[in-house]
Parts: C-alpha cells; structure tokens; sequence
C-alpha cells in the first residue's frame, strides 16, 4: 500500500515559521516528483511548491521567497519549510506524490493533509 503521512502542521504567529513534513512508503521515492499543495475551505487545491525527482523546484508566486521545498531520498520525506507566514497563509497543507509519462501524471498519491494556522 501506498501511503503518504504528514506530519508539523499547527498554530503559529504571523511572521513565525513552520516545517511540515511529508513521509512516503509504498513507492520508490526517488522516481516520484514530489508537491506540496494547499487547499482553502470551499476552494479547489492549489499548488504551493513541487519538486522533481531531479531535485529541479518551483513555487506559487505567492511563497516566493518565503517558502521552501526539500527532499531527503535517503528517509523517503518531502519538506516544506515555511518562514514569514502570513494568516492568508491558512489553509489545509497536502503532500502529493506524481509519476509522469510524457508530462502526464502516470500515478498520483496524496497525502492526509495537515492543518496550517497563521494567526495575526
């Protein structure tokens, strides 16, 4: 089975930071590009940051600079480090999993989701 388990989200000032944690079992770790997303209450998912197998990354416009995306292949984990939250920051945080063929998901796992809350 594949499974996705999450892990660091919780309560913090704005300004503060947080790291959650994304550790993966089921998959070959290091062939999946790896994503973090992030879904507000009534909204669709969106991207917040992804990485490639490759180690390549790339981030919503609205993280830059703040957030980082890291992989550890050796602990089959994902990381999102998150500095200088803002309270639009909130939002349900999922890893996500995605092998590609062609540019096109192949195989696509998700995570539990962990809540994120920025206070003011």
């Amino acid at each position: 089975q594949v499974q996705l388990v999450e892990s660091g989200g919780g309560l913090v000032q704005a300004g503060g930071s947080l790291r959650v944690s994304c550790a993966a079992s089921g998959i070959i770790f290091s062939l999946f590009d790896m994503g973090w997303y992030r879904q507000y209450p009534g909204e669709q998912r969106e991207l917040v940051a992804a990485i490639t197998r490759g180690g390549n990354t790339n981030y919503a416009d609205s993280v830059k600079g703040r957030f980082t995306i890291s992989r550890d292949n050796a602990k089959n984990t994902v990381y999102l480090q998150m500095n200088s939250l803002k309270p639009e920051d909130t939002a349900v945080y999922y890893c996500n999993a995605d092998s590609k063929i062609n540019g096109r998901p192949q195989f696509r796992y998700w995570g539990q989701g962990t809540l994120v809350t920025v206070s003011e």
